[in-house]
Parts: C-alpha cells; sequence; structure tokens
C-alpha cells in the first residue's frame, strides 16, 4: 500500500510509514522502525507519539524497552465515526444558520460546467413547475449526459416543466410541455424560473455561466412575461 493513502485518513507522510511498517513487520523497537523507513530515530520518537495519541498503535515494555505495534486497522473507521458524532451537531446547527440566510435575497454567480450542474440541482429542490424561457440545444452539448440524469430526477420527484424553445430539435421529455417560438428569436441565453428565483444562463461551449436571482418580486415579473410568450409559442 502507498504511504500516500493513508492522507485520506488524515495521516502525515511520516505516520503513513510508520503504521505501515508496524502493519508489516509487527511489533518492532524504535531503531527497528528507524531502519525500516529511512526516517531519523528521533522523528520516529515524535512520530509514535502522534500515533499513540490517536489510538493506532500502542506499545508494550520489554527489558525496559518500548516495542511498539500497530492496532487493529478497524480504528480508522472508529476514528471517522468519532469525528462524525462530533461534527454532527455541529452541522446541524451551521445548517440552520445557513438556511435562515438563505431566506434572504440573493444573487449568485455559478462559472463552469460544474458551477451549472450546481444550479440545476438547486430546482430539483424547488417546489412548483420550472419554467425555461429559451432552451437552447447547445446545452446538451456543454453538459453531455447530464440532463439525462437530470430529467429522471425531476421526473421521479414529479416536478413538471414548461419550456419555450426555438429549435424544434429539443426533445421532448416526461412531465414537460413544450411550445415554440421563431427561430430567428434563438439564442444562447435561457431563463429558468423556479421557486422565488430567476437563473438567466448563458449555454458558451468552453465557458458557461449563470446568474441566479432570488427574489419574490423578480421572479414573478419573469413569470408573468413566460405566461405571455406562452400564449404566444405554438405548440
Amino acid at each position: 500500500m502507498n504511504p500516500e493513502s493513508l492522507k485520506q485518513a488524515g495521516l502525515t507522510d511520516n505516520e503513513s510509514k510508520v503504521y505501515l511498517a508496524l502493519l508489516d513487520w509487527g511489533p518492532s523497537l524504535a531503531g527497528q522502525i528507524s531502519r525500516k523507513t529511512g526516517l531519523h530515530r528521533r522523528t520516529v520518537y515524535d512520530t509514535t507519539d502522534m500515533l499513540i495519541k490517536k489510538g493506532l498503535i500502542g506499545y508494550i515494555l520489554k527489558n525496559n524497552r518500548r516495542l511498539f505495534q500497530a492496532s487493529n486497522p478497524q480504528r480508522f473507521l472508529d476514528i471517522l465515526k468519532e469525528k462524525q458524532d462530533l461534527l454532527s451537531p455541529l452541522v446541524s446547527e451551521m445548517a440552520e444558520r445557513f438556511n435562515n440566510t438563505k431566506e434572504k435575497e440573493e444573487t449568485n454567480f455559478y462559472k463552469g460546467k460544474e458551477g451549472l450542474k450546481a444550479v440545476f440541482e438547486d430546482q430539483l429542490q424547488s417546489k412548483g413547475e420550472i419554467l425555461i424561457l429559451g432552451a437552447s440545444p447547445k446545452a446538451y452539448e456543454v453538459l453531455k449526459f447530464y440532463f439525462k440524469w437530470y430529467d429522471k430526477t425531476r421526473k421521479e420527484k414529479k416536478i413538471k416543466s414548461r419550456i419555450i424553445a426555438t429549435d424544434k430539435k429539443i426533445a421532448r421529455i416526461a412531465l414537460a410541455d413544450i411550445r415554440y417560438l421563431p427561430e430567428k428569436y434563438s439564442n444562447p441565453v435561457s431563463v429558468n424560473v423556479y421557486g422565488e428565483k430567476v437563473a438567466i444562463i448563458l449555454w458558451h461551449q468552453t465557458n458557461p455561466f449563470a446568474v441566479v436571482i432570488k427574489n419574490k418580486e423578480i421572479a414573478k415579473s419573469y413569470r408573468d412575461y413566460f405566461e405571455l410568450m406562452w400564449r404566444v409559442a405554438k405548440k
């Protein structure tokens, strides 16, 4: 096993080397650990002290000398469980404060493909239908394969959608009604209205981004505008 792997468990390079050495060679003296790992003896003592505090190694006295040995690797899972138990109430408290803050009006900017995914996943948390004005086929080029998962999840959550597009190549999807405007109005910007939010999305191939505005009045204005365009658009 590469010592680098144990960094994910919170161990330093030296701690990883010492623990794995003891795991492979069994109970060992500090001098033996030093030879096996190439670490200075003083470093070995400092490192073993840290590992003992973490409960990852222990020692027995033999001829008045410490013989170090690795603890059961199950200890790593125990440590994670302890951290989870410690963090759980803190996360709950922070989540409450975060949600209280989210109730305020806000404008957020999202860049790149991962940023856009965050916007669409936010839509899946909303209640009520999602309105899409100016659905662009470029969306399927920018986020290849993503919308299969998105539409599947939306269907599972029974979230309906109404879509106004200019390109009749836009595929019909479950729980979605589509109407069309003349193709001359096509552009790479689309507007998604959901809940109290409006997402304005630029479907640029290499640098897509979105602006999400949370404001009741702005969302209502865009919703009213969508209804007007919905009456104009053709099935």
